[in-house]
């Protein structure tokens, strides 16, 4: 699992294996050397990480400062209904929760980040329909447990929108350590 932390280094995806083994520029211990043609390797010519195109070819927008690969996080992004990940993750909040969750489910198996949202809205409007449906008989409390419901919607679009970002995910009681357990078993 990686670490999304801000200010932290980006980890490394391909790593440099040992150079090969050098051959001693001293004769007495050098067995392979021809003595006659002084054909000795110097040490500028050896495979050390970073010469001589010892690292795996890499475009210059993959390295990073000082030359170092850098991970390839387009696609931590990409989402399988080809929408940016921020609106996506919104929309299993704006479509007719938990149907828009559900639906949501169905369609995307790329982002963890748009499925925890769905998961979570699933989950949370569900146990929220249930809640109307139980206090129906008084229009009063019905009408403000909408109002409430609206808030809700509101409040995690927003979230899912502005931690779309960084990946971070803002877990309601209950049911998002519920949603973000469901989604990291998958």
């Amino acid at each position: 699992m990686a670490d999304f932390a801000p200010y932290q280094d980006i980890p490394e995806q391909a790593r440099a294996l040992s150079p090969p083994p050098v051959t001693s520029p001293r004769a007495s211990l050098d067995r392979t050397r021809n003595i006659g043609t002084g054909s000795l390797t110097s040490p500028s010519n050896q495979n050390f990480p970073g010469r001589n195109g010892y690292f795996p070819p890499q475009s210059d927008s993959a390295r990073g400062f000082g030359g170092r690969v850098m991970e390839d996080t387009s696609e931590m992004f990409q989402t399988s209904l080809g929408l940016d990940l921020k609106y996506e993750a919104c929309l299993a909040y704006l479509l007719l929760p938990p149907a828009g969750g559900v639906l949501l489910l169905i369609l995307e198996h790329k982002s963890d980040y748009v499925r925890f949202h769905a998961w979570q809205s699933s989950l949370l409007f569900a146990f929220i329909f249930v809640v109307h449906i139980i206090f129906s008989w008084t229009s009063i409390l019905s009408w403000l447990i909408f109002v409430v419901d609206l808030g809700i919607i509101g409040f995690l679009t927003y979230h899912a929108y502005t931690d779309a970002d960084n990946l971070d995910r803002y877990e309601v009681p209950f049911f998002g350590p519920l949603a973000s357990s469901i989604v990291d078993d998958e």
